[in-house]
């Protein structure tokens, strides 16, 4: 299996959304309202319904949970010594921390059933139902102490991490959508995923690089390169069947995500900063990704 082929059409889907915003016309405005969309309608029924239908017990779920949870724990202290060592000031650590360990949650959802079939993609859905209340909360308690901002209002105001746990209640609780409601969920989700590696094409941005080269080089080491080794000996360490393999160095791979820079932007963090970070290890990720995937798991 060629994986360098498996994820060029989601990378081709961003140079598309980057040559609608830089040579057609496709202005700012119009995609700071689609990623509006995208944050606030799309991406919470996307991760709501992907939760809802993945089949998770308490059996299967554990070690999925335990093992995302470590690769989360080793991309926080690893990005968190960026501080001691580079000495970034406050608002730039705060905001560029979150991009060591955050997650292209779109890319994932994407390339998992391509890489790892049906199965894989329910266990991504149940790896980023698990991660996306531990994350949002750690990169919104970074910005928010840096800001001043009061940690659990904005905890309760995030939609995505509203809709996780919306997803996982009802899961658990063996509840059923009608069929009305469930067809319309799916094709928001739908356009979630293609609407939301669209728009990582226009939030690409090189400026600022040269400023800050040492703290984007540290993140992107520790995103693409380390997290993913990290994630490979954690999955065998749980016993991971070759799916699971598969799905937990996919997820620790995946380049930084957008939703950081529209995190960063409502909080008063460097969102250029972040936005230079989103561009470096989305581009780099078009050939690490096929080499972990290649390396690891086939």
């Amino acid at each position: 299996m060629n994986v360098a082929l498996l994820v060029l059409p989601d990378f081709l889907l961003i140079l598309i959304g980057w040559l609608l915003f830089h040579r057609f016309g496709f202005d700012r405005q119009f995609f700071t309202g689609l990623e509006k969309l995208i944050y606030y309608v799309l991406f919470p029924a996307l991760l709501f319904q992907s939760i809802l239908r993945a089949p998770i017990s308490i059996e299967t779920a554990s070690d999925l949970f335990l093992a995302t949870l470590a690769i989360i724990v080793v991309g926080v202290i690893l990005s968190a010594l960026a501080k001691p060592i580079l000495k970034p000031s406050a608002i730039n650590f705060a905001s560029t921390m979150q991009c060591g360990y955050r997650f292209n949650t779109f890319i994932g959802l994407s390339l998992a059933p391509v890489v790892a079939g049906v199965s894989g993609q329910a266990k991504m859905a149940l790896v980023i139902g698990f991660a996306i209340p531990v994350i949002n909360f750690i990169a919104v308690y970074t910005l928010a102490h840096q800001q001043g901002k009061r940690v659990g209002l904005e905890l309760l105001r995030n939609p995505l991490l509203i809709s996780t746990l919306l997803g996982l209640i009802c899961n658990f609780a063996g509840l059923t959508l009608p069929v009305a409601v469930d067809t319309l969920l799916g094709r928001l989700g739908a356009a979630a995923i293609a609407l939301g590696v669209l728009c990582i094409g226009p939030n690409l941005n090189w400026q600022g690089l040269r400023q800050k080269t040492d703290l984007v080089l540290w993140m992107v080491v520790i995103k693409l390169m380390l997290l993913p080794i990290a994630a490979w000996l954690i999955a065998l360490a749980f016993g991971l069947d070759q799916t699971g393999v598969q799905v937990m160095v996919l997820f620790a791979s995946l380049p930084c995500s957008t939703a950081s820079y529209l995190l960063t932007v409502r909080m008063g963090g460097n969102a250029q900063l972040v936005s230079v970070l989103i561009t470096v290890s989305t581009l780099l990720s078009v050939f690490t990704i096929p080499f972990w995937m290649s390396w690891f798991t086939l």
